[in-house]
């Protein structure tokens, strides 16, 4: 039986990052692929949308980041009466000192999982739009910042239409990825039944970074390398998009710098101080994907596949 926890980086990857990838995977019964996932977005200072059935261990994956990091963590149930202010926080008068007090939202916090975000009302899905985009929220005309390692984890499911409110473009483009958890494997879903779940593992997680490694962590993104071949050849995938047929809208130079970024995040995972171009065809359809409309209602996945595999790549 192969054990989660055997799930490692590669060699050469900072001793932080496999620690904190040996630590989520021990918790999180799932494919390996899904924690490295996990981590480059988290490395690369994006945010997650999860779009997957119920149950297959998305709280358990938010909640094992948050333990591993050393931050908290904040879940927000999203239902049609949730308003903006159960998400950003409200200002209330204490009669006693005659002055208005900030009760902060769960915004507030290292790491946020907002579970089944299509589920309320545009308003309040544009509450955590600046969060997202800028890392702060404005609250009764002032601006008030979040954690500087805020992280999150959005999920909507695939499959349930009823009652829901479909995310509109800008709202899905501040996400860096967008993609599916899966089924675990056999012998890691008998794991779990055995282990009666996660909440054991969890209960026994602790922390592998704290704030200033994780900002120690995303600088060392910042300085791994693209050749100049290599850009231009991520810039081509992107480009690309723009002018397939089967695409209507094809991603944003917002869209390329995610990407970049990503891939930066996956090579210093990966143990390289440079980005290659397996870093881009493994990367492109997860950031890439929700950032495209496809024509007549088209899954664009394939199509961002077909473009990384006729794209030409540098030698």
């Amino acid at each position: 039986m192969i054990e989660p926890s055997a799930v490692q980086a590669a060699p050469g990857a900072p001793p932080a990052v496999a620690s904190l990838i040996r630590a989520i995977s021990k918790v999180y019964r799932g494919a390996p692929t899904v924690v490295e996932t996990l981590v480059t977005a988290y490395l690369a200072r994006g945010h997650v949308l999860i779009e997957d059935i119920p149950g297959v261990g998305k709280t358990t994956l938010a909640r094992a980041l948050a333990g591993a990091v050393g931050g908290s963590f904040k879940r927000l149930q999203c239902t049609p009466d949730l308003m903006p202010a159960d998400v950003t926080g409200v200002s209330i008068y204490d009669e006693r000192e005659r002055s208005f007090h900030f009760h902060p939202g769960p915004v507030f916090c290292d790491v946020l999982l907002a579970d089944e975000l299509n589920r309320t009302p545009p308003r309040t899905q544009s509450a955590l739009l600046e969060a997202l985009s800028e890392g702060q929220v404005t609250v009764d005309g002032t601006a008030k910042s979040l954690s500087p390692t805020f992280f999150c984890i959005a999920t909507q499911n695939p499959t349930d239409h009823v009652g829901t409110y479909p995310l509109p473009d800008s709202q899905r483009d501040r996400f860096l990825m967008s993609y599916r958890l899966g089924y675990p494997e056999v012998e890691q879903e008998l794991t779990l039944l055995t282990q009666d779940g996660a909440e054991h593992e969890l209960s026994r997680l602790t922390p592998i970074l704290d704030l200033e490694g994780a900002r120690t962590l995303r600088n060392q993104v910042q300085a791994v390398r693209l050749e100049e071949s290599v850009r231009r050849y991520l810039l081509e995938l992107v480009r690309s998009t723009r002018s397939i047929k089967g695409l209507a809208q094809g991603a944003s130079p917002r869209a390329a710098l995610g990407l970049q970024r990503a891939c930066q995040a996956r090579a210093l995972i990966r143990g390289r101080d440079f980005v290659i171009p397996d870093d881009i065809q493994g990367l492109a359809v997860a950031c890439l994907s929700h950032r495209v409309t496809a024509r007549a209602g088209q899954p664009p996945e394939p199509i961002i596949q077909h473009l990384t595999e006729v794209t030409p790549a540098p030698r």
